[in-house]
């Protein structure tokens, strides 16, 4: 019998013998992953891209004399007849462990000349220079090729998802012009328009939205995207992949209401053994309560600890540290309350201390319950009975929790990396799960310290709530936007918004960011101008493929799950990118 995947080089792969096909005969070809001599035997695992076979032949065998000199990674084809192996030599960690080949007839194919400079067939850690330098054996690896694997079948059913939810797939340019959305272009000079460059798109963003004003319903596309930005273990410089979605006719409910059963069903398929998808459909978070109770607009809701706000209550306390500290610089007070910790030691309390002093901190105080109104620690002396009481209400204490907090002007940001730092310390992150929600009601607008002015806080094309007459009548950073994010395990996976759409509300939105008429018409030119044609209420979402398929392959390191990734400074160390090119080149282009 002859597998699907049979060609004039093999009739089955490496990883779909079984003893059902114990007699047949059979061509396999691929990788030497590994040669052992046994004395009179000599066994070969034959790896292609579907996994391992074991091969042997005897030493009295015609093969023997090509077999021998085999190198690890030659490509060879093997002709042999299917055994049943016996009982003492099955090997359960192999799906096909049960049967092996022997070996009739071997082909060299093609051999390395040189020692491989990454071994195979080893689970040694590599330099990630050299790694990347040789990423086309780096592939061979199975780990890293499973990667590439789980992000294939991913995107197959990403695609699967969206169509039929009724989604059109549309491709949009890849050169285009250069426009302000928060990253640096990618720029490409015009050879035929001397001084003008394309610009790789950051994201295919007003052209989903015109395809909308065109009349298109809803819109997917797996969208390449370019940002000149820097590198972090989650983000890759460069380029990157996204699952862009608009739609029509549609409120922000709509939006989230259609997507988290698409995100919701890929972690369900691809989630490995173990591993729960939680919490669906997916809790709403306003971004003001993520920040406080979280301390970040990512929160990883795998880490039961929140955060409480107790400035108020400070304010008025007998604790003059904390008092002094708000009334006179600004700090505000934050609470996280850990269940159990009475328990711990005191060393962990001083290591906890120590490490919010590494932080810039001046330390981190605590109390602990010892009973309902029994409580202990270096702050409980400067606080009465109905201070502590109040601290253990908001904070939801039991005898055995001791509540750390944290004072500072920074204290919300800094509050968060305590919680995720005492989440991990005592070993509170729930394991094997994927927790998801959406952080929702982003402000419209922030201050930035170094421009002294409004800018955009987020999207600069979402609509804000309330419209032209919020923009009119409300202080701006009191102005929330119909913006939402997408977040999974701490990880953002999808920024995303309801669109502005109506021309004067987008004039207005820029102006407060301190962009004029002028400037709307001359950056988003196309855009502003559709709209003046008319167009539909619409919205949508970007999720991150990437990072989505570096949680599903339980890494932290977003290269490990792209086929030829840049390193950390945008190089292909592969191809040698980026790279000069020829003086004629640059005259073509009118640069020199």
């Amino acid at each position: 019998m002859t597998s699907r995947n049979g060609t004039s080089f093999r009739t089955h792969t490496c990883n779909e013998l079984r003893p059902e096909h114990v007699g047949e005969s059979t061509i396999l070809s691929g990788f030497v992953h590994r040669i052992r001599d046994h004395g009179g035997l000599l066994f070969i695992d034959l790896r292609d891209h579907y996994g391992v076979t074991q091969c042997v032949l005897q030493q009295t065998d015609p093969s023997f004399a090509i077999a021998e000199k085999l190198k690890d990674e030659s490509i060879v084809t093997i002709s042999g007849t299917v055994v049943k192996r016996s009982d003492e030599t099955i090997n359960e960690r192999m799906e096909s462990g049960l049967i092996e080949v022997r070996i009739e007839k071997i082909e060299l194919l093609s051999e390395p000349e040189n020692l491989l400079p990454v071994q195979i067939n080893v689970e040694n850690e590599f330099p990630e220079e050299t790694r990347l330098t040789y990423r086309y054996l780096d592939l061979r690896r199975r780990d890293i090729h499973d990667n590439i694997v789980l992000r294939s079948n991913v995107i197959s059913s990403m695609r699967r998802r969206m169509i039929d939810a009724g989604f059109l797939e549309i491709q949009t340019p890849i050169l285009t012009s250069s426009s302000p959305e928060g990253a640096r272009d990618y720029l490409v000079p015009s050879r035929v328009h001397p001084g003008k460059f394309y610009a790789l798109p950051q994201a295919p963003q007003q052209f989903k939205q015109l395809l909308m004003v065109a009349g298109f319903d809803k819109y997917f596309q797996i969208a390449p995207c370019f940002r000149d930005e820097d590198a972090r273990a989650d983000r890759s410089p460069g380029e990157f992949y996204q699952l862009d979605i608009e739609m029509s006719f549609v409120s922000q409910d709509d939006v989230l209401t259609a997507i988290e059963p698409v995100l919701y069903g890929i972690f369900k398929e691809f989630a490995k053994d173990g591993y729960s998808v939680t919490n669906f459909p997916f809790p709403r978070v306003t971004y003001d309560d993520s920040m406080l109770h979280y301390g970040t607009d990512k929160p990883d809701l795998r880490n039961p600890l929140i955060i409480e706000d107790l400035t108020d209550l400070f304010a008025k306390s007998g604790f003059s540290a904390f008092a002094g500290a708000i009334s006179e610089g600004g700090s505000v007070v934050r609470s996280i309350n850990v269940p159990g910790c009475s328990r711990e030691p005191r060393s962990f309390f001083d290591r906890s201390n120590d490490w919010a002093k590494e932080l810039g901190l001046p330390g981190l105080g605590y109390i602990t319950m010892l009973s309902e109104e029994e409580f202990k620690g270096p702050i409980a002396k400067f606080l009465n009975g109905q201070e502590l009481l109040e601290i253990a209400k908001i904070n939801r204490m039991n005898p055995g929790d001791s509540v750390f907090f944290v004072c500072s002007p920074d204290a919300a940001k800094m509050a968060g990396l305590i919680r995720t730092y005492l989440g991990t310390s005592l070993n509170l992150i729930e394991h094997s799960a994927f927790r998801f929600c959406w952080i929702v009601d982003f402000p419209m607008y922030e201050f930035d310290p170094d421009l002294k002015r409004i800018v955009f806080s987020h999207n600069p094309f979402s609509m804000p709530q309330g419209g032209l007459e919020a923009l009119e009548n409300q202080d701006p950073l009191d102005i929330k936007a119909y913006q939402y994010d997408i977040v999974c395990n701490g990880v953002e996976l999808s920024s995303g918004a309801i669109r502005n759409h109506v021309p004067e509300i987008m004039y207005r939105a820029f102006q407060i960011a301190g962009h004029e008429r002028g400037y709307v018409d001359d950056k988003f030119r196309a855009m502003i101008k559709a709209f003046k044609y008319g167009a539909p209420p619409h919205g949508g979402c970007a999720p991150g493929i990437d990072r989505i398929v570096m949680l599903l392959a339980e890494t932290s390191n977003i290269r490990e799950v792209i086929a030829f990734p840049f390193n950390q400074s945008a190089q292909d160390l592969m191809m040698g990118a980026p790279s000069e090119v020829s003086q004629s080149q640059l005259k073509e282009l009118h640069l020199c």
